[in-house]
């Protein structure tokens, strides 16, 4: 497994979700607008347990049908994960994949809005333990697979640490504030938004790591003008942003992989991965790269497990 050099990422991310006319068509009402935010919000809230399903259903095969540049894109993604298939696989895995999606969705805003309880069970913590009993600070780095906001929660939930967690920008603003008052609203005190547009954010993180603070990044997806490398992702190659690891290193503290799979109806399970520590005598690049090396497989592991909760919804793959 290899790493290329590192390079600057080009004006659109690479993992942004797929668009096209549809989205000229419908404008703000698109689905990264604050509207599907704040109906879907809405619907959890007030619709009775016994409806999500029926209703699901209708919005999952119409989004399947109207949203073609993201259906051709998780097709061919899965198709590095899974290998060829015919048509009818196909369709299967797109709906797979945008079902379960919309499932993750939907929980997200339950556990957000609403009182009621999910069950979260947790593997590899002696991992969490270990490092939770050093008090030193660490880097949480998960990427966009089932429910990764699950797995930043709960240092601030269970054990009363300080965590920043940075977040892409969303492609509405008013999206991205109405995501931030709510996560704000839920979490407290000890749960801090960043954004990663903030040019201050790299300074912000290095301050909170070495005072002992927990960081959540996601490690596999690039944003606007960062510097990436490319991994060997199921023998392909795949750009990753250089800064989670870099930040390790500046900072003297490990990486622990985190991901939280979806395992059915408001339950989900969180991996715990071995502890990354990135070497501060060796050369720098070599010391990144090994570190990506292992962030690396950790990923192609996650994805592996469960194909469908892996969304990436902007083809990657030729």
């Amino acid at each position: 497994m290899s790493v290329a050099a590192t390079r600057e990422t080009p004006p659109v991310p690479p993992h942004a979700p797929e668009t096209g006319w549809v989205r000229k068509v419908l404008g703000p009402l698109y689905v990264t607008g604050v509207f599907w935010f704040r109906i879907h919000r809405f619907g959890v809230r007030l619709l009775p347990y016994w409806l999500m399903l029926p209703l699901m259903l209708p919005f999952v095969a119409f989004f399947s049908t109207v949203l073609r540049n993201i259906r051709a894109a998780v097709a061919s993604n899965l198709e590095a994960v899974l290998g060829p298939c015919g048509w009818a696989e196909r369709q299967v895995r797109i709906f797979k994949t945008i079902w379960t999606f919309a499932w993750c969705l939907t929980e997200r805003y339950e556990r957000l809005a609403t009182e009621r309880r999910f069950l979260i069970g947790a593997e590899g913590l002696d991992h969490w333990s270990e490092l939770n009993a050093s008090g030193e600070g660490f880097i949480l780095v998960t990427a966009h697979i089932g429910a990764w906001e699950v797995g930043s929660m709960l240092p601030s939930f269970q054990e009363a640490r300080q965590v920043h967690v940075v977040r892409e920008a969303e492609t509405d603003p008013r999206a991205q504030k109405f995501i931030a008052e709510l996560i704000r609203s839920r979490a407290g005190d000890l749960y801090t938004t960043h954004f990663a547009e903030d040019p201050q954010l790299g300074v912000d993180l290095l301050d909170a790591l070495r005072r002992g603070e927990i960081v959540a990044l996601q490690g596999d997806r690039p944003r606007n003008g960062g510097r990436t490398v490319d991994i060997s992702l199921f023998g392909r190659p795949f750009p990753v942003p250089i800064g989670p690891v870099a930040l390790a290193r500046a900072a003297g503290v490990p990486i622990l992989p985190v991901f939280v799979f979806r395992e059915g109806r408001k339950r989900y399970r969180c991996s715990l991965r071995a502890p990354i520590r990135i070497g501060s005598h060796g050369s720098r690049q070599a010391e990144i790269d090994l570190a990506l090396q292992r962030f690396a497989a950790e990923l192609e592991w996650a994805i592996s497990h469960r194909p469908h909760q892996w969304f990436c919804f902007r083809k990657v793959w030729g």
